[in-house]
């Protein structure tokens, strides 16, 4: 009796927490200290509480302790949760436009304009804002990795060294390029390379060098990372229960749609200012910090010069879309709006980051009509 009155809780623990307008539950699926967890939802969470006066508070449940990260989008739809974390590359035939983008940014050399053009598209473009309502979600927030690399235990230096090596990959674009190399593509969420890593079931992951010290710890298992700049990856930071936010007043939604903003802003600054000094620490450790052969970053070149001309009849045959051309053609658009709006701000100052996606964006969103139907 006891274990059904605590599921009957679980599944109507947002409803309740609703009408008492008290607490609601937050999903995050990375350990509490990793950087889309503590910037983005703890301090977030805090600066609600603070902000609504107690009227809006978030529990927010991390490492998957609510709900893993593939069954994140199902719990906001289905109202367990009221606020998650969505990495579309793990439910890609429900966001197909969405992994379309995560594909195009293989190529981008700039991850805060990436996470911010990102943002802009979700909370801006109909057919994104579209896919995102049909499965039960409204997108309010996007984060990019920083540049990834090779992070291993058996070293990749050179072309060669890539053949037969299993390797983690976030799907879609990573996928293809690791099977140009002669590698093996594994598809695990980032929770479990660490065991991966540890256990030999994967040789390689590739992931931006923050997870070596910051949440996922693969220093304490990888032997060397290989500085080979293979694009980045972006995600939902805030995804939201259309039931919960159209039930709380305007002003709340404000309140909510500011944090953001900042919450944001501080990832991308800790993502930024976190790569050397896990790169330090890790050639501290005595980790192999290789620079690639010239055939392997040739290689990459060679894969990268074609990929985006092909990449919107790839997406209609590998991912059943409707011609991509125009979802592309913003994104880059909206990239090179945002490097132009990043010129000269200090990248490592997350307060003047967060005013120039205030000012150019979450300002210019009303909390009247945003997500209320």
């Amino acid at each position: 009796m006891k274990k059904l009155l605590a599921l009957a809780a679980l599944s109507a623990g947002l409803w309740a927490s609703a009408a008492s307008a008290d607490v609601y539950q937050a999903t995050n699926w990375m350990t509490p200290v990793h950087i889309l967890n503590e910037e983005t939802y703890q301090k977030f969470s805090q600066d609600v509480k603070a902000n609504t006066q107690g009227a809006v508070t978030f529990e927010v449940y991390s490492g998957g302790s609510l709900v893993p990260a593939k069954a994140t989008m199902q719990a906001i739809r289905d109202g367990v949760a009221a606020l998650g974390i969505v990495y579309p590359g793990y439910t890609p035939s429900e966001l197909p436009l969405n992994n379309v983008l995560n594909d195009l940014v293989f190529v981008s050399d700039d991850d805060i304009a990436s996470a911010f053009a990102y943002t802009e598209m979700g909370m801006t473009n109909e057919k994104i804002i579209g896919e995102w309502k049909k499965n039960g979600g409204i997108f309010a927030g996007g984060y990019s990795t920083p540049v990834y690399n090779f992070i291993c235990v058996k070293p990749i230096r050179q072309l060669a060294d890539a053949s037969g090596r299993k390797i983690r990959t976030a799907g879609g674009a990573q996928t293809a390029w690791v099977e140009a190399i002669g590698g093996v593509p594994v598809s695990v969420p980032i929770g479990d390379v660490y065991s991966g890593l540890s256990r030999g079931s994967i040789d390689c992951t590739m992931s931006d060098p923050t997870n070596l010290d910051k949440g996922n710890k693969f220093w304490e298992v990888a032997k060397s990372v290989t500085l080979l700049p293979m694009g980045v990856v972006i995600g939902a930071n805030y995804v939201i229960n259309p039931s919960f936010w159209q039930g709380l007043k305007p002003e709340e939604r404000r309140v909510i749609l500011d944090d953001m903003a900042k919450g944001n802003a501080r990832a991308q600054v800790a993502y930024h200012v976190g790569v050397n000094a896990a790169l330090e620490g890790s050639k501290e450790r005595g980790l192999e910090i290789a620079e690639p052969s010239d055939d392997l970053k040739s290689k990459l070149a060679e894969f990268q010069s074609g990929f985006v001309d092909g990449l919107a009849e790839k997406s209609m045959a590998d991912r059943g879309v409707e011609d991509p051309s125009d979802i592309i053609a913003e994104f880059q658009k909206l990239q090179e709006k945002w490097k132009g709006l990043l010129e000269g701000v200090d990248r490592t100052d997350a307060e003047a980051l967060a005013k120039v996606l205030q000012d150019n964006l979450y300002s210019k969103i009303d909390e009247n009509s945003f997500g209320m139907n």
